[in-house]
This record gives C-alpha cells, structure tokens and sequence, in this order.
C-alpha cells in the first residue's frame, strides 16, 4: 500500500487520535502546573469551548465532504500545483509544504485582525475571558468555513502531497492546543522553545485586551514569521498574571462564554476601522 493510500485510509484515526491525545495531556499539565487563574469554571469552558469545536466538526462534515486531505489527494491525481513541476525529494517536498502551509495561516491570521468584516468572526476566538487548551479550538463555523476555503486554494496552488497535508494538519492542531494552553514552562525552557514553536506564554499576548499587543505573535505553530515581519512582543506589559485577556468590549459571561453568545457574537455591536498596529493602546476604542 503506498504512503497516500494508507494516509487517506486512516486519515480520520490518525487526525483523531492526535486531537484526543494532546488534549489529555495539554489538560492534566494545565492541572498540574497552571499558569494563571481562571475567571470562568472550567467545566463552563470545556461545555461550550469543545461544544463549538464538535458542532463546526459536524456542519464541515455535513457540508464539505472533501477536507485538506481529500483535495490534496485530488490535487495530485489532476496534477495541480506549482510541487508537480519540480523533480524535488520526496522528502524535501513535504518539509516545504508543511513551512509554505504555515506560513499562509500567519498570513490569514493576519488578515482577519486587518479586515473589519473577517474582525467579526475571529473576536469569537479572541473573546475569551480566559487562556487554556480549549480556546485553540474556539472559533465561528464561519471563520472554519473561510479557513478550509482558504486551505483548498493553497493545497490546488502548490500541489502538497498528501502525507505533507496530513502531517501539517496534525501539528497545527497539536500546537494550536499546545500554545493556547494555561501550562507554567520554566522561564529558560520558554526562552529557547520560542525559537523553535510558539510557546503559551508567546502566544497569549496576542490575546491581551490591549490593541498593540493582540495586534502581535500571529503565528500558530512556527515563531518565525512573527520575527521576520515584526509582529513580535516579547512579553505582556502588565505581565502574564496581571494581563487581561479578552476583547474590552465583551466580558459579560453569557456573551462570550457560552455557545449561544458565541454563535451570535459576530452580529453584534459596531465595529469601526480595526487596524494593525494603528491604535494606541491606552487609547478608548471600541472593538
């Protein structure tokens, strides 16, 4: 059996049995070493937080019955994409995939904080009043919907194979779950691990009500980009423990941390021009 058909044939248990896994780990550590305190119960959180992750799980399921892997698969049975014209290692293809896919979702991510519209749909994501395993999965079906679209172009453009695809898919849900989650490193681990991945504590300054600093650390698995363009903080001004995390706007419960406010949340309120790094941070604004 070659390495695309064993791939599609256990796609789905090779995906899932990544998910499940790291969550079981990425939760017992955040029990056992917590970084900060929760404002909301962890059992309100893990209810509607994973509520939305299965309930986009289903309409994706119900209405894209092609996923990454699939269209890659597709993709290179057509012989689309710019990977199909270069005699490159089998190798060599998959490592710049996995790099070139990463470095698409850095650029969608900092898209839907640039446009007002696509704003909308990702405060979902931002509106949480805390910082744990579970916001990594927290988004709007619509902004998932947006998300596979935007994958499928990319997957049609360059032609991945699909062993890339899948691989790619894996660490980026791994490590969407990894740096959201609410885990204490050791400060020297830290240091050097945001060299290589993006750490919790990297990662949630982006998530910081003030505009600066969630106008920063855009990348979800390679740190990288955030460096190369100048989207990087260091730290939170106010600290990990004293830092707000959240939109200013939203910080009634029954808006942001349960799923009907959250599936509501998009049309609500007015937003005027959000743009990157334009705003002071101790500025009034509305979000």
């Amino acid at each position: 059996m070659e390495i695309n058909e064993f791939v599609m044939a256990n796609e789905k248990i090779i995906r899932m049995g990544a998910f499940f896994g790291i969550l079981g780990v990425m939760a017992l550590w955040e029990i056992l070493a917590p970084r900060r305190a929760l404002t909301v119960s962890k059992a309100v959180r893990w209810l509607n937080n994973l509520g939305i992750v299965f309930f986009n799980t289903f309409l994706v399921w119900l209405i894209f019955p092609i996923v990454s892997v699939g269209m890659a698969l597709f993709a290179s049975q057509q012989g689309w994409g710019l990977f199909n014209y270069f005699d490159l290692p089998f190798w060599l293809t998959v490592v710049i995939s996995i790099v070139v896919l990463d470095f698409i979702i850095y650029l969608q991510h900092v898209m839907v904080h640039a446009v007002p519209a696509l704003w909308r749909l990702h405060r979902v994501h931002h509106a949480d009043l805390d910082f744990d395993v579970t916001t990594g999965g927290r988004f709007h079906p619509l902004e998932i919907f947006l998300s596979l679209l935007i994958k499928f172009a990319a997957i049609m453009v360059l032609g991945p194979p699909v062993l890339a695809v899948v691989i790619f898919e894996v660490i980026l849900n791994g490590t969407a779950m990894f740096n959201h989650s609410n885990v204490q490193l050791p400060l020297g681990l830290d240091r050097v691990l945001r060299w290589i991945v993006v750490t919790p504590d990297m990662h949630r300054v982006h998530h910081s009500v003030e505009d600066d600093e969630a106008n920063s650390n855009f990348g979800f698995n390679l740190p990288w980009w955030d460096r190369l363009f100048g989207t990087y903080r260091n730290q939170p001004r106010a600290g990990h423990q004293a830092m707000t995390i959240g939109i200013h706007k939203y910080r009634e419960p029954n808006q942001v941390a349960w799923l009907p406010g959250m599936l509501l949340l998009p049309f609500k309120g007015k937003i005027t021009g959000y743009a990157i790094n334009r705003r002071e941070w101790n500025q009034p604004h509305e979000k």
